[in-house]
């Protein structure tokens, strides 16, 4: 399986990293794609991706540090991307939940990283909260100018950005909000994607699916997540495995490059 969004280099996994990845590995997992959030943490990030060779990594400004970097230019991105341990460009996007930057410089930030797509071919990774509509518009017009293929991480958005992204060529990224008891909506949503462009992830440190609920999410429990997925278009679990690993390398290309 390839958990294709998880966090390594924070905090939350500095004391026992080596014991994490050796107990995500005998459960199974055999590819990792490890997030960039902050551009000053792309080296921690890339030397984590050096060091294994079943881990890669992204390039990118998550929304809530916009603010932090308002110099990224598409350049920087498109610089760190010649490494081939970098598979994706991200995380990237627009989110008004908390408001940690302000829409302006989340806007600026999500059309550099767009850029930086459009000039490598890598798929760009979005985090979207509570901006479906205008994140529809600027994948729609930005497309529009020239492709690229959009990552809709850890989906719990509503129909019309799924669908969207999907129109776009794009992909959709499952997480352990799907196991949840109240995630109606969640599932929802999910069980129109179609399977060929599904793919998990744990997000980890955050989110763990049950029955780990209220642990620190490990990805180990990537399996989890493809049982729940299993569950929600009535599959053997073992075939989610295999499929969406499948969509995963297809979309992260470089990875088998």
């Amino acid at each position: 399986m390839f958990d294709t969004h998880v966090n390594l280099h924070g905090e939350a996994f500095q004391d026992d990293l080596e014991d994490v990845l050796t107990r995500a590995r005998a459960a199974g997992i055999s590819r990792f794609l490890t997030i960039c959030d902050r551009f000053d943490n792309f080296p921690a990030v890339h030397a984590i991706a050096q060091a294994n060779s079943d881990i890669w990594c992204s390039a990118g400004v998550h929304p809530h540090h916009a603010k932090e970097f308002p110099d990224l230019r598409a350049e920087d991105l498109i610089e760190a991307a010649q490494s081939a341990k970098v598979v994706g460009i991200g995380e990237t996007g627009l989110d008004y939940h908390y408001g940690y930057s302000p829409e302006a410089d989340q806007v600026r930030s999500l059309h550099e990283h767009i850029t930086a797509a459009q000039e490598t071919g890598l798929p760009i990774i979005l985090h979207t909260r509570e901006a479906d509509p205008q994140v529809i518009e600027i994948l729609k017009a930005r497309h529009a100018q020239k492709a690229f293929t959009p990552l809709l991480h850890c989906y719990t958005g509503g129909h019309d950005l799924a669908e969207t992204g999907l129109s776009l060529g794009g992909y959709v990224s499952v997480s352990g909000i799907l196991s949840f008891k109240n995630a109606h909506d969640v599932r929802d949503v999910i069980s129109r994607v179609p399977m060929d462009r599904l793919i998990l992830e744990t997000d980890c440190p955050y989110l763990a699916p049950v029955p780990h609920r209220g642990r620190r999410n490990e990805p180990a429990y990537l399996s989890d997540v493809g049982a729940a997925l299993a569950r929600l278009f009535d599959m053997d679990p073992g075939a989610v495995a295999r499929v969406t690993e499948a969509n995963a390398r297809r979309l992260f290309w470089r990875v088998d490059a």
